[in-house]
C-alpha cells in the first residue's frame, strides 16, 4: 500500500485557509463592526439630544410654508395676480399652487376678482 506524501492537512487549516482567501469575516471581526456601530449609534444619540424641543418649535414657527408664501405673493399686489405670475414669483409648479388657491379661497382668504386673477382678503 503506497504512503502519502507531504503533510497532511486538518480541517481546521483549510477551513482557515478559505476564509483568509475569500476575506471571509469571522466572529472576532464581526464583534469589532458591532462594537462601532454601538458607539456610532451612542454618539448620533447624544448629538440628538443635544437639541431641545423648544429650538425645534421656535424653527419651525419661522418658516413658511407654502401656503403663507403665495399668500404674501397675492397680499402684495394692488389690483390682483394671475396664476403665470404667482407660478413666477413663488416658483412652486402648477398643480401645488393649484391646490393652494382651492385652500385659500375655500378659508375666505382670497377672493377671485376675475376669472384667473386673484386678490387678498
Amino acid at each position: 500500500m503506497p504512503r502519502r506524501k507531504g503533510k497532511t492537512t486538518s480541517f481546521d487549516a483549510m477551513v482557515k485557509f478559505f476564509m483568509q482567501n475569500y476575506n471571509i469575516p469571522t466572529k472576532k471581526d464581526v464583534d469589532q463592526l458591532m462594537i462601532r456601530l454601538d458607539r456610532l449609534e451612542n454618539l448620533i444619540k447624544s448629538s440628538m439630544g443635544s437639541c431641545n424641543s423648544k429650538t425645534q418649535m421656535a424653527r419651525r414657527k419661522t418658516s413658511l410654508t407654502a401656503v403663507d408664501i403665495v399668500l404674501e405673493t397675492i397680499k402684495h399686489s394692488k389690483q390682483g395676480i394671475d396664476f403665470a405670475q404667482i407660478q413666477a414669483k413663488t416658483g412652486f409648479d402648477e398643480k401645488k399652487i393649484r391646490n393652494i388657491i382651492f385652500r385659500l379661497n375655500k378659508t375666505a382668504k382670497i377672493k377671485r376678482k376675475s376669472r384667473g386673477i386673484y386678490i387678498a382678503t
